[in-house]
């Protein structure tokens, strides 16, 4: 890998022959849509000779759709999507990345009403400040009082495929509650479901929040802390504390663009790069500026205290109670930027466990799978022009990574995950589908034959 690093084209940024120039790019308003920002205002983009549009979208799967037509050259998109389009849940496409925009960012919020019937059994600090983390099990005593009144309880995330969803998922079965199975038939999500989940756009979770529609909901910032500024509900737990450092969002782009332009490609993951540095430098001396910048009607839009909340190292889990939480959003730090293979392995477990992979599959698979849709090689291309230009130093990319990160237990329940053991590690998790399980017609039964 570091080989072929070494031997790609030395032509500086300015020898490069850029296929296409101007370039139309989609993004959601998250404060995790920063690089394109970053990389658009300190003219990172018009370095590399690109002159690109940031555009708004309504949703994930009008990103995800205006990439496969063409009308968006890219975008800032969930990290398990160009993976679900690989293995065809919801759209079958050949979508692939090369960038990975940032680590962490999500929250679990509750409603005040849900946040009452939790907080009484929470152990407290000297403060009275709710200890963290706070894990699922607290969540159970609310569930239940639902249940015997006769009313679901609700939760939103963003997308089928979002980090979200399977971070949600994941706290709550660390917990012992059922999020709920998806089958080929039925692709709610809700099959033997505890808690019912659901999509709802990362804007409007406040407001749905505030209107009873959903009791809880795992988002990106600033939807979280603007619960709080709204005074609508409580935000409990932190991705970084479900699982630290954990891929948010990726640039992605289809197969057929990359391939038809390599060197655009190449620019552009080289402006990315530049604005995660940016993002990340002097440990945060930037951030102001960056939440000033999302802000702007044209990014996120929304208050800068709302964002700065979270995008200047604290965050508040409620009235008068924020903390020191300086890697909540990570940009560079870690080779945050570096699109390891364990970490598309890990969202292929997470589709796998809860039935939107249908059948158990080889850990061969999930390899080639996660190879086939995280392309290494054009961000060490681009890294390697970046040092060669003095834009960037050799050791803040990982060049004898295989592509997989060590193994880890820093997860909310402590199992071990190891990307190279994707099936050992599934058969370590309470709840979720087993090798050789399925659901079909509303339970769980034994495929044999499955791969």
């Amino acid at each position: 890998m570091a080989a072929a690093a070494l031997s790609a084209a030395h032509a500086s940024a300015a020898e490069l022959e850029l296929e296409k120039e101007q370039l139309k790019i989609g993004f959601i308003k998250l404060t995790d849509m920063a690089p394109l920002a970053i990389a658009y205002e300190k003219g990172f983009f018009e370095d590399e000779g690109l002159y690109v549009t940031l555009e708004p979208q309504a949703n994930w799967k009008v990103i995800l759709d205006r990439v496969i037509t063409g009308e968006l050259d890219g975008a800032h998109m969930l990290a398990g999507q160009p993976l679900g389009a690989a293995v065809g849940f919801g759209t079958k496409a050949d979508i692939v990345t090369s960038f990975s925009m940032d680590l962490n960012g999500n929250a679990t919020t509750v409603s005040n009403e849900v946040w009452n019937l939790m907080k009484a059994r929470l152990p407290t600090d000297a403060q009275g400040k709710p200890m963290h983390p706070i894990k699922a099990d607290a969540l159970k005593p609310a569930v239940d009082a639902f249940k015997a009144s006769g009313k679901p309880f609700k939760m939103a995330m963003v997308f089928p495929v979002s980090t979200h969803n399977y971070e949600l998922r994941y706290w709550l079965a660390a917990g012992g509650l059922h999020p709920g199975f998806y089958s080929p038939t039925d692709v709610s999500g809700q099959i033997k479901a505890d808690v019912f989940l659901s999509v709802t756009p990362p804007p409007q979770m406040p407001a749905a929040l505030e209107a009873g529609t959903v009791n809880g909901y795992c988002v990106g910032e600033p939807w979280n802390q603007q619960a709080i500024f709204k005074g609508v509900g409580v935000p409990i737990v932190t991705d970084l504390e479900i699982w630290k450092n954990n891929p948010e969002k990726v640039f992605g782009v289809t197969r057929a663009w990359a391939q038809k332009h390599p060197n655009t490609h190449l620019a552009m993951l080289k402006a990315l790069i530049r604005a995660g540095q940016w993002l990340d430098a002097n440990n945060g001396a930037n951030r102001k500026e960056a939440a000033q910048i999302l802000s702007r009607p044209e990014y996120v839009g929304a208050d800068y205290r709302v964002i700065a909340n979270s995008m200047t190292g604290t965050f508040e889990f409620g009235r008068g109670d924020k903390r020191s939480v300086p890697d909540f959003n990570v940009f560079f730090r870690y080779y945050a930027t570096y699109p390891y293979y364990s970490d598309a392995v890990w969202f292929l477990t997470q589709m796998r466990r809860w039935g939107q992979i249908p059948l158990s599959q080889t850990d061969q698979w999930y390899h080639e799978t996660a190879k086939k849709v995280y392309l290494t090689e054009p961000y060490l291309r681009a890294a390697r022009l970046l040092i060669e230009e003095k834009k960037a130093k050799q050791e803040d990319f990982p060049w004898n990574s295989d592509g997989y990160r060590p193994p880890t237990r820093e997860f909310i329940d402590g199992v071990e995950y190891d990307g190279r053991k994707p099936n050992e590690y599934l058969q370590k998790l309470t709840i979720g589908l087993k090798q050789g399980q399925a659901v079909e017609s509303g339970n769980v039964v034994s495929k044999q034959g499955a791969n």
